[in-house]
């Protein structure tokens, strides 16, 4: 699975914040709303989207519409942190939920939780969860998804122009 790695200054500034020891409760806060906006923009970059035109006072103006179905999947419970901020930017978006949690010796993942919208297919689903470690709960998380019938966006999902 390729990794993308985001390196724009506003999310480094974000993520320096989150890190410092000394930043107050409110400020960790609005870090982590800043760079959970800054990373699902990054994250929708290749949503579908269609040409249209539409009527200013000026005129005709043409633009892109988001075509996409998007489905946000918070893995919870750190995820649930990031999903007002995501939906900012689609408020139009479904959402469903997935809980997993890890065992401690072996450290596999194992679900005591999904509800998830249906037609996954069809959908630019984007899964949100600001915790890694091993990566083992990320790889279940996607697993359950195309279970359920999510596909990989960027088979299925281009910019159209």
């Amino acid at each position: 699975m390729p990794v993308h790695i985001v390196d724009h200054p506003l999310v480094q500034d974000a993520l320096i914040d989150l890190r410092d020891k000394r930043t107050p409760p409110d400020h960790f806060r609005r870090a982590a709303t800043r760079i959970s906006v800054l990373l699902a923009a990054e994250a929708l970059r290749e949503v579908t989207t269609s040409p249209v035109t539409v009527h200013t006072p000026l005129g005709p103006a043409d633009g892109q519409k988001i075509e996409s179905d998007i489905v946000v999947v918070p893995v919870l419970r750190a995820g649930l942190g990031m999903l007002d901020a995501v939906l900012e930017l689609v408020p139009n978006a479904r959402v469903g939920h997935i809980g997993l949690q890890r065992d401690e010796m072996t450290a596999v993942a194992s679900r005591y939780y999904s509800k998830l919208p249906g037609s996954l297919r069809s959908s630019f689903v984007l899964m949100i969860d600001p915790m890694l470690a091993t990566g083992g709960s990320a790889v279940a998380a996607i697993q359950l998804l195309r279970d359920a019938g999510a596909a990989h966006p960027n088979r299925l999902h281009r910019r159209r122009t």
